[in-house]
């Protein structure tokens, strides 16, 4: 458990350099909330790009996880569907639930990620994906309000530089699928 907390705080500092495509932005920060959205365009279609959303074993980082491997991590694309990941000794833990789910246009969960689970916050995390010239738009909001243990302030821009790294992995992913 201390494992993906201590990844997540000890690796913000690192991932404020990373040179990502395009930039996200904090859009709102508040004493107890605060919102994040990036967008990235992927040459995949819509079709590809949701379909993979689910098959979130192959995009997201290992880094961003409590057992170190991606491969641990299922996403059923239904209303009720788990984000979850399996643990070793049997255990599991439910990073979100799927919310809504609108194949081809939208998946949001209620997911409050990595050392959020820890506090009493709700985050609700959005893909939506719309036409564009070269293939799929892919907009990610992601929205944390509650009893936030860290100031707002602080937290918004990290949590923005770990998810668009996400976002960023899945674009590069869809990308390879559509060549």
């Amino acid at each position: 458990v201390l494992r993906a907390k201590s990844l997540w705080i000890l690796g913000f500092g690192m991932t404020g350099q990373l040179a990502l495509g395009a930039q996200a932005d904090v859009t709102d920060i508040r004493d107890n909330s605060f919102s994040i959205e990036s967008r990235v365009t992927t040459t995949a279609t819509a079709a590809v790009v949701y379909r993979e959303l689910g098959k979130v074993s192959r995009w997201w980082d290992p880094e961003h996880t409590w057992s170190g491997s991606a491969k641990n991590l299922s996403l059923q694309m239904q209303a009720g569907g788990c984000f979850c990941e399996s643990l070793a000794g049997g255990g599991s833990i439910q990073h979100g639930r799927v919310i809504y789910a609108q194949p081809n246009v939208m998946l949001r969960l209620d997911a409050p990620l990595g050392p959020l689970q820890d506090m009493p916050v709700t985050g609700v995390l959005t893909f939506k994906l719309a036409p564009a010239d070269s293939g799929t738009q892919v907009t990610m909001t992601y929205r944390v309000a509650g009893g936030l243990t860290m100031e707002s302030a602080k937290l918004a821009p990290i949590v923005d530089q770990v998810m668009r790294i996400q976002l960023e992995r899945l674009k590069s992913h869809a990308d390879s699928l559509s060549k």
